[in-house]
């Protein structure tokens, strides 16, 4: 059993970078865990934005930010990043990040056993 804590949202404005964490809240390792990050703005379904696998040695990422998205991992801090750049109106959403016993990536929902409480990001001029 793990417990995701996540840091990083806030209000941006439209071109900025943004670095989300995913951590687990005691320390624990979890570095065999496949980690995605999904995301969901007022009014619309859950989206995938991106996994990374157990280990980090592989990454997928869905259309809405592939090519300005990249998910990283550190093992020692226990902690998974979701970076963001060039961030547009659409991208304000809440952000959560989730944890699956399997070796990964994947994208579907139903593939994590472990989510975070999500993090809010607006992209606001």
């Amino acid at each position: 059993q793990i417990q995701l804590v996540q840091s990083g949202g806030g209000t941006v404005q439209p071109g900025d970078s943004l670095r989300l964490s995913c951590a687990e809240v005691s320390g624990r390792t979890f570095d065999g865990y496949a980690v995605g990050w999904f995301r969901q703005a007022p009014g619309k379904e859950r989206e995938f934005v991106g996994s990374i696998s157990g280990g980090g040695g592989s990454e997928y990422y869905g259309e809405s930010m592939k090519g300005r998205a990249a998910i990283s991992r550190d093992a020692a801090k226990s902690t998974v990043y979701l970076q963001m750049v060039n961030l547009v109106r659409d991208d304000s959403a809440d952000y959560f990040c989730a944890a699956s016993t399997r070796w990964g990536p994947f994208s579907g929902e139903s593939r994590y056993d472990y989510w975070g409480p999500g993090t809010q990001v607006r992209v606001s001029p």
